[in-house]
């Protein structure tokens, strides 16, 4: 792409007519136009590859942004948020003087054309938003979505992602503590591969991303630039997949996860010394985000010399060392007299650390090359002030149909025997059966501090050994429900993560959102979009849980065809003494097993309507935030004061899915009663939200039933743990044998 190194800005202010390639690099006219009057000149070529690349749809938000302003606009106040939107990662205060903090991000594009690479690096990238934060990591979750589980190329893309997360993630000692995995055609050719972390620090270690103080020095650490990864997330990210386009291939990073442990260490003994004054980690854009963002957050400008960055390659071209997404990358500033100490620190953990540049007293970022000055802007113009498109939107035409065509109106099983043949084929279905197969290949148990993990409702992590004090986590996200309405659906999402949380015995206190989408540039789906946002924002404000930051991912598409819409939501819980914790697993026989919440005919957007009739229309379960919150509160205080041994959220596959999960789990069976004012069909299958089941020990029960008679919650007693299988009395059987085969079966006989 480089025309000639002489191409500085002096040359560029002389030569106003030469071509540059704006398209290529995926500007649009108006925006290169744009960049022209920014700078009152042509651009350079360097220029031109950091205002791409910081201008993209993944960087800059260009499209989404007036519809995210919402989550700041309608923010609910909380004594708990320390670090909000804005930041590479949000960080909550849990108490004892720790604080958390955690995100969740998308490396969807990469890891369909390289799915190994495409997934390892997304761990690692948020990885890094972690650490720079100040905080030591400790778990990682991954909600992915793929095609049809029966389609050839999700065996291709499937196990590939899946050893991607391991491999990165079990390298650097972390634990896969939660997340989900959906089958759905809609996400054939377009995979969702979404990666959260969790990190740990103190109050006072909190780092920001900021390059203050004139003179300090800006340090590039760790691996060296490559040409693998060039415009990678930046460029994969910001346009529609096109089985005819040329492969992007070359566009995907490459991992190196025991370069980022020795990375992760350094980084942390450095903070604990005192060394950092502002901190970023080179993802999506590089070079271009780490130096623009640094310094437009900043007090000053910057300048770089190009020519010390440290190379793999020496025939990049000072473009594409800019534009480069190479892996294992931080860039750091450091006071003059600290940068002895900090290089030693990096040699100690054979870690490539050069001083690039320094921290000036002006507003510029000025980088040169070979003595030539080849970018000078404001930093402000190319990491903050980028496009803002007020895309239009509109109800799509087909909505309306959608949703008239009624699920509840499906053909239901006529005899008991049906019912059971519907109950054991949707346990045995792909997204309902047991993904072992995928969750073994990652360590739950590393650094020992796990102590819930996946098929739990939510992960969980001890942070204080003395005390007890852990975190837990949930993902949720139905795409299905966001189809047939995408504000319920969004609003669904987290009432489910929200519910995930509560039902372990831990309080959620705080989102992060992984927002997935296809082409902005349709109005069908920026309605989805729109509406998604305004759902989450108001939901979030009602439950009192702030956004602290997350990912928009656009041109989920091939071709014409959108993926559903899918607001993925991770909420974050805090719990006083993880020995208190409440797993999904029947714990001991003659336990009483209640259903809390209200069932009713739901089954819009159901995995019922799925499996069975293969439908998806009508509408989605009503929404009660205040029902959440109150069944949160309910399950907490079970849990903290020892009423409840095992409970559950009751969503995908309704009632049985928990029960049969449970039994399963636990190695124990139930019988259970239908209730009256009910059918059976209802009873085990409804979506219905706001439910949970819950297994107490009957010297418990007049307790736990006076609980919920004080708050209003209703609480129907269903049965009882007993035998070796699951019994609807009066209906049908299935033992736990039959149940384990078909639950365990599928995804290993599907990928095999």
């Amino acid at each position: 792409m480089s025309r000639t190194p002489l191409d500085t800005v002096e040359h560029a202010a002389k030569t106003p007519d030469v071509e540059l390639p704006w398209a290529e690099l995926g500007l649009k006219k108006d925006e290169y136009e744009r960049v022209v009057e920014i700078l009152g000149r042509r651009p350079t070529g360097a220029e031109l590859a950091m205002y791409s690349v910081m201008w993209s749809e993944h960087c800059s938000y260009k499209s989404s942004k007036v519809h995210l302003r919402q989550f700041g606009e309608k923010a609910p106040q909380s004594d708990a948020l320390l670090v909000g939107i804005g930041e590479n990662a949000g960080v909550v205060d849990v108490g004892q003087g720790y604080a958390v903090t955690f995100k969740v991000e998308s490396h969807n594009h990469p890891s369909y054309v390289e799915p190994y690479q495409g997934a390892a690096t997304g761990v690692g990238g948020i990885v890094r938003d972690i650490i720079a934060m100040g905080a030591r990591p400790v778990a990682v979750v991954d909600p992915l979505r793929f095609g049809a589980a029966d389609h050839p190329d999700t065996k291709r893309v499937l196990p590939g992602v899946v050893a991607g997360i391991g491999g990165y993630g079990n390298c650097l000692g972390l634990p896969n503590i939660g997340g989900e995995v959906v089958f759905d055609a809609c996400y054939q050719g377009n995979p969702l591969v979404n990666a959260g972390a969790i990190g740990v620090m103190r109050h006072e270690d909190i780092h920001l991303a900021k390059a203050s103080g004139a003179g300090n020095k800006v340090i590039l650490y760790g691996a060296r630039t490559g040409g693998d990864g060039i415009g990678g997330a930046s460029i994969l990210a910001s346009e529609t997949f096109d089985d005819a386009k040329p492969s992007k291939r070359p566009a995907v990073q490459v991992g190196d996860p025991f370069q980022e442990k020795l990375l992760i260490e350094c980084t942390l003994e450095a903070f604990a010394e005192k060394l950092v004054v502002g901190i970023q980690d080179l993802g999506a854009a590089g070079l271009s985000c780490a130096t623009s963002e640094l310094a437009s957050n900043g007090s000053g400008g910057m300048r770089v010399t190009l020519d010390d960055v440290p190379l793999r390659d020496s025939t990049l071209s000072p473009e594409e060392i800019l534009m480069s997404e190479s892996q294992e990358r931080m860039c750091a500033v450091v006071e003059p007299e600290k940068v002895d100490r900090f290089l030693e620190i990096c040699d100690k953990w054979d870690v490539i650390a050069t001083v690039i540049g320094e921290v000036t007293d002006g507003d510029r970022l000025e980088i040169f090359w070979h003595g030539g000055k080849i970018v000078d802007v404001d930093p402000r113009t190319v990491a903050h002030d980028g496009p803002v498109y007020e895309r239009p939107y509109a109800r799509p035409s087909w909505q309306d149909a959608l949703q008239a065509d009624d699920a509840n109106k499906l053909a239901r099983p006529a005899t008991s025997e049906e019912l059971r043949e519907q109950v054991l084929k949707l346990v045995a279905s792909p997204n309902q059966a047991s993904k072992s197969w995928i969750t073994s290949q990652y360590d739950h148990f590393v650094q020992g501090n796990t102590v819930l993990a996946q098929p739990e409702d939510s992960g969980m992590i001890r942070i204080d050994e003395e005390s007890g004090l852990g975190v837990a986590i949930a993902t949720d996200g139905n795409g299905r429900f966001a189809k047939l309405d995408p504000y319920a659906g969004a609003q669904l999402a987290l009432s489910e993560a929200y519910r995930n949380v509560a039902t372990t015995g831990a309080k959620p206190l705080a989102v992060s959102d992984c927002l997935n989408f296809g082409s902005p540039e349709d109005p069908a789906v920026m309605w989805q979009f729109a509406e998604a946002v305004r759902g989450l924002a108001d939901a979030c404000l009602q439950l009192g849980t702030p956004v602290t930051g997350g990912n928009v991912s656009l041109y989920n598409q091939t071709g014409e065809v959108a993926i559903h819409p899918t607001p993925v939501v991770a909420v974050l819980g805090v719990i006083d003494d993880v020995a208190r914790r409440t797993p999904v697993a029947f714990q001991e026989e003659g336990q009483l097993l209640y259903l809390l919440g209200d069932t009713r005919e739901e089954f819009g957007g159901s995995a019922w309507s799925q499996v069975v009739h293969d439908h998806l229309g009508g509408l989605p379960p009503a929404v009660d935030l205040e029902r959440e919150r109150l069944l949160a509160e309910i399950l907490i205080s079970a849990s903290r004061d020892g009423m409840i041994d095992s409970a559950h959220d009751l969503s995908d596959g309704g009632l049985i899915q928990a029960v049969v999960e449970s039994a399963l789990l636990g190695d124990k069976g139930a019988r259970l009663v239908v209730p009256d004012g009910l059918d059976a069909f209802t009873f085990l299958l409804s979506e219905s939200a706001g439910r949970a089941i819950v297994a107490i020990p009957r010297s418990e029960e007049l307790r736990f039933n006076d609980m919920c008679g004080a708050r209003s919650l209703p609480a129907t007693r269903i049965g009882v743990v007993d035998g070796d299988s699951v019994e609807i009395q009066g209906e049908f059987a299935l033992t736990l044998e039959e149940l384990r085969e078909a639950h365990e079966g599928t995804i290993p006989a599907l990928l095999a």
